[in-house]
């Protein structure tokens, strides 16, 4: 099956006219020559096989159905209904790029599967469009068959159904994300030095300047969930963050890397839904040790203008900085009458030892911190700290409370009556989430630093 891969790149060429020969609910095509043909209401089916050599090729043409207007949404439901439901597939597919051609957009995935001891490739292509999909399903576990594949998806040709026009793309985001949000903040813009403006909107951090626009996506549970395989990830953070805003997509690109901090880079040409104009996109996050890197999505004119701004990639060794530094513009000034109300953080760590002679543990240490700082007024603080370090089963506890007075410049906050009844001043900016804000504090006075990430609890 080495060179079934190749197969994959005719599928999202447009389903366009060939030899009309035969027609099954709204599709025409040609049927393969010398396949044993079988149909009913629902399906019609083309299968040829080699018992000898134990080869064979099922396709399945499925009667369309109404469907949803967002090409990922239909394909995503049909995996599920037509692929996962009949046959044991292993991974979740691998997508190619879509394409569209008279209203109706391509979506197509592959994955292996397994079923009854025998393995091969499941093939589906979902085309939406005027409220209906069709699919196209391919079971193989050969190459030898496609020649007579690639000329039946070739010869297919999709009719407009009767009074339908087709809809517009959905974005799957709120209308209101064009909107600037302050959720009871203050400051919701940030003018950087550099000619970079950052305003905090419904679903991501938007950063511009002369003709680009960069969203530092907020965390998502569904695009940020790790699947062990970098790709798997990157391809939901793309149909979930990036896709459902476009159509037309062409020039798909997935160039990640992946090592002890992976890069995800993909890249695609379409057209944007909420202003009709031909954009370049790029998807890109470094994936951060810690786990704190955000998707950042580039918005340029063309391919060109974004390889100015942030430079051409080439090579493993290309210097990301320039992408990955972009979400630290999700920063903005603080005001005293944003900290009112109880702001926490926790964290835990700990480290098991050894025996070298036995191999037998030795012992657990553990250290446990939790900080809350509620701010009564405008003026007021109280400040509870808690901790706990040592061997596990014999710690020790600490608590430390504090109360004073607050004050605020743009960028610090300056809290009195702290340790030893010293003041203590902090480099301090919020990053929005999305619904609220994330309070950084960064301790710069001499002495012992504190740093806190503290989200509100009330």
């Amino acid at each position: 099956m080495k060179r079934i891969n190749l197969l994959f790149v005719l599928i999202v060429c447009a389903l366009s006219s060939f030899a009309q020969q035969q027609t099954f609910d709204i599709a025409t095509f040609t049927s393969p020559q010398g396949w044993k043909k079988q149909n009913n209401e629902s399906a019609i089916q083309f299968t040829k096989q080699d018992a000898d050599k134990g080869t064979y090729c099922i396709i399945t043409l499925m009667k369309s159905t109404p469907g949803a207007d967002n090409s990922n949404e239909n394909f995503n439901t049909a995996w599920q209904t037509a692929v996962k439901k009949t046959i044991n597939v292993s991974t979740a597919p691998e997508m190619q790029k879509p394409s569209s051609e008279n209203g109706w957009e391509v979506q197509s995935g592959y994955a292996p599967f397994e079923s009854d001891g025998t393995k091969g490739i499941a093939l589906l292509v979902t085309s939406t469009g005027y409220q209906k999909m069709i699919n196209i399903l391919i079971l193989t576990n050969t190459d030898v068959y496609e020649t007579d594949i690639t000329a039946f998806l070739e010869s297919i040709s999709l009719s407009k159904p009767a009074g339908k026009t087709p809809a517009p793309a959905t974005t799957n985001i709120s209308t209101s994300s064009n909107k600037i949000k302050s959720s009871g903040f203050k400051f919701t813009t940030t003018n950087f030095d550099d000619g970079w403006t950052s305003s905090v909107m419904e679903d991501w951090v938007e950063v511009t300047k002369a003709g680009i626009k960069v969203l530092i996506h907020y965390p998502n549970k569904k695009a940020d969930a790790y699947n062990s395989v970098l790709k798997e990830e990157d391809y939901a953070a793309w149909n979930i963050l990036v896709a459902p805003r476009y159509s037309n997509m062409k020039n798909f690109e997935w160039k990640s890397i992946q090592s002890w901090e992976s890069i995800t880079f993909i890249q695609a040409d379409a057209v944007e839904n909420a202003t009709g104009k031909n954009v370049h996109i790029v998807l890109f996050k470094k994936h951060y040790s810690k786990g704190n890197g955000r998707y950042l999505e580039f918005i340029t004119e063309n391919k060109s203008a974004y390889e100015k701004e942030f430079g051409v990639y080439h090579n493993t060794e290309f210097d990301w900085d320039k992408n990955a530094n972009m979400q630290y513009r999700n920063k903005f000034a603080v005001a005293a009458q944003d900290f009112v109300g109880k702001w926490s953080a926790n964290d835990y760590a700990s480290l098991t030892y050894y025996y070298v002679s036995s191999g037998g543990t030795a012992g657990t240490t553990a250290t446990s911190t939790a900080d809350e700082f509620t701010f009564l007024n405008n003026t007021n603080y109280q400040s509870d700290h808690a901790g706990a370090s040592g061997q596990v089963g014999s710690m020790k506890f600490s608590r430390q409370v504090y109360k004073g007075t607050f004050s605020t410049t743009d960028w610090t906050i300056n809290l009195t009556n702290r340790f030893q009844g010293k003041s203590e001043k902090y480099d301090c900016q919020f990053e929005a989430i999305k619904g609220g804000r994330i309070l950084l504090m960064n301790q710069v006075t001499t002495g012992f630093k504190m740093n806190y990430t503290l989200v509100k609890k009330q």
